[in-house]
């Protein structure tokens, strides 16, 4: 009996499938229906019409349900694949579920958790390499919530020939979450520290969707590891390539897209959307950024509705309204890309800064200065040092007190040429001045359509993107991630991934100071739908033998919501040297405008500090941040939620 270990090779940065003989391999089960012959044998026999099901008759068998592979001998196991039942019948299709392996069938480690989709289709989940001789997925619902039932038509095992295991020093991947979604777009909700995801109109497809007015979203609970679902209607929005930005109260604003004129808004304290104004001009792959003054400027985004003549236009939360801005015009800020402005105002890298006014550091090699106010105003601040056009690069302002900004990688254009291991380090100052740009040491691998994520301690996190970029392509994807050191404007190299995170994928800094990196695709039925993610618990979270590192708790916060120069007092558990607050992010196409970084200066008093927020709203911006204290040994504590109001 030929059955099907599917065995990845690690080869440069892609994974090779292939077949393998799973002769003698063995399934069990909690239960099955023994008189229609659905055994869970039927799991392994390579035929797509054959299927286990749990039992259900005479009597229902309750939820949960397992099933067990026994593979007789260890592999190096990295993920799995489920077909669910083939015979047009959906009952006891796999929804939540966690996935566990073990040397000896006694003990287990947990491998994937989540939700997947119902329907037919193929079900993969990767995670990282480990090695068992045991598989078993344990089903906790009914995808449909029809009954308490389980069925699998085929389950796969994938594995690599060799594996050896990364140093303990740097940083560690935790379980493969599942999503129902392929989600492009993600936002960490303020207070629940929920992440709120969405796709297009369809779950793991974008094409089509323009005027649908539906969005299919999914939220990830990390406290509980919950994902639920949602399929959003009532704004008439499909939310597929947008600009995104939290405002002053960290509400998720969303523009454009597929519906490329719309505004939706989520309400995190009634978990509602709600539409908003048209903007005045269609938009799709435009940025957005918040003010200093609590509006919302945006600018670019010929993708969608139209192109060229993207100028910039301001939304005001006074009369929740969009005004025009002729005085901040697009031109400026065009990449000489071979596909023209359909790709050229694409994704701009936008900080709100002091005095309302916004910096553009890119990914044109021109940056510019926009003043939102009145008809509006632009004034050149400079060439990014000797950096061409950085099209799905990324810019970090991982110091907001100093005006640092890390960009890194990017191609000239937008796909099919390569990309650059560039890093520059930009430094601004009051609005109009020219920008000063440095050359810092190169990443080791070039990249575009990855992400990057400012950590509590200053350091940046860069992950995923491919040296040749090609939309829904994984070919010349990177797994190993790099981190920037300010100090020594070096990068060094993290653990390797186990999923590519290419051409919508994205990452964002969680209230555990943990970095979850998903999603990538959402092409249809192409190969390159990743509807996952892995959440990165970077060095820092462990002492020098691989141990969880304890860490410092914040005990108490004299205020969580402040006026800019406002002082705070918090109270830990145990000594800290260190405190930094991080503003919520948002992220979609590589852009994430929300993030940046406030160093705090602490007086101490026993157990009891007092830090000062800056007294300046276009440094801390307006809106949501998670507060953190670090140690001696820089280990952080979970974030406790501040929220800053520009006055």
């Amino acid at each position: 009996m030929w059955l099907r270990l599917l065995a990845t090779v690690l080869a440069g940065a892609t994974l090779a499938t292939a077949q393998t003989d799973r002769t003698g391999w063995t399934a069990s089960a909690d239960s099955f229906q023994s008189t229609t012959g659905n055994d869970p044998a039927k799991v392994l026999d390579g035929n797509r019409g054959t299927f286990w099901h749990s039992q259900y008759s005479p009597t229902n068998a309750a939820l949960p349900h397992t099933i067990t592979l026994d593979m007789k001998k260890t592999y190096n196991v990295n993920g799995l694949t489920y077909l669910p039942r083939q015979d047009g019948n959906s009952n006891g299709n796999i929804g939540q579920h966690t996935i566990q392996v073990s040397l000896d069938g006694q003990t287990w480690t947990t491998t994937a958790t989540g939700t997947y989709l119902d329907d037919a289709s193929l079900k993969k989940t990767p995670w990282t390499t480990v090695q068992a001789r045991y598989v078993r997925m344990i089903a906790q619902t009914e995808a449909g919530g029809r009954g308490p039932w389980t069925s699998m038509a085929e389950l796969d095992i994938l594995s690599t020939a060799t594996y050896t295991q990364p140093p303990s020093n740097l940083g560690r991947w935790g379980a493969t979450l599942d999503f129902p979604i392929t989600p492009a777009a993600a936002t960490v909700l303020r207070d629940s520290g929920k992440v709120l995801m969405w796709s297009s109109y369809r779950p793991n497809d974008f094409g089509g969707g323009a005027n649908s007015g539906t969005t299919v979203t999914a939220t990830y609970d990390p406290a509980t590891g919950l994902v639920s679902q949602r399929t959003v209607t009532n704004t008439q929005h499909d939310m597929f390539c947008p600009g995104i930005s939290l405002d002053v109260s960290g509400r998720p604003f969303v523009t454009g897209g597929n519906d490329a004129p719309k505004l939706s808004i989520y309400d995190p304290a009634t978990n509602n959307w709600i539409g908003g104004p048209n903007m005045k001009i269609s938009r799709g792959y435009q940025s957005s950024t918040t003010l200093s003054d609590g509006r919302i400027f945006t600018i670019g985004g010929s993708w969608s509705g139209g192109e060229g003549n993207k100028n910039g236009e301001v939304w005001s939360p006074a009369s929740n309204s969009w005004s025009l801005l002729p005085g901040c015009p697009v031109a400026p800020m065009l990449t000489a890309d071979a596909q023209g402005v359909f790709r050229s105002d694409n994704h701009a890298w936008l900080f709100g800064w002091k005095s309302g006014s916004v910096f553009q550091a890119g990914p044109s090699k021109a940056m510019n200065w926009y003043t939102p106010t009145g008809t509006g105003a632009q004034k050149p601040a400079g060439l990014r040092g000797t950096d061409p056009d950085a099209m799905n690069g990324n810019a970090i302002m991982y110091d907001a007190v100093n005006g640092k900004i890390l960009t890194v990688g990017g191609a000239p254009n937008y796909q099919n040429i390569a990309a650059t291991r560039n890093a520059r380090v930009i430094t601004i100052g009051a609005p109009g001045t020219t920008a000063s740009v440095a050359a810092v040491g190169s990443m080791s691998q070039a990249r575009a359509f990855h992400n990057s994520v400012v950590m509590p301690d200053g350091k940046v996190f860069v992950v995923g993107g491919e040296a040749y970029p090609v939309p829904f392509s994984d070919d010349t994807s990177t797994l190993i991630p790099e981190i920037f050191n300010p100090t020594t404007s070096s990068f060094t190299s993290g653990s390797p991934m186990a999923v590519p995170r290419t051409y919508h994928s994205w990452a964002l800094l969680l209230q555990d100071a943990s970095i979850m990196v998903g999603g990538g695709g959402l092409c249809g039925n192409c190969a390159t739908n990743h509807p996952n993610a892995q959440i990165y618990s970077p060095a820092y979270l462990f002492n020098a033998d691989g141990s969880r590192a304890a860490r410092p708790t914040i005990n108490s916060i004299s205020a969580t919501s402040v006026a800019i120069g406002a002082k705070i007092t918090v109270t830990m558990n145990r000594a800290v040297t260190s405190f930094a607050l991080v503003r919520y992010g948002s992220v979609t196409h590589s852009v994430n405008t929300d993030q940046r970084r406030i160093p705090l200066t602490a007086t101490a008093s026993g157990l009891s500090y007092t830090v000062t927020v800056p007294n300046d709203a276009g440094v801390a911006l307006p809106g949501p941040w998670m507060m953190f204290a670090m140690d001696s040994q820089g280990v952080p504590s979970i974030a406790k939620t501040v929220m800053i109001r520009s006055s």
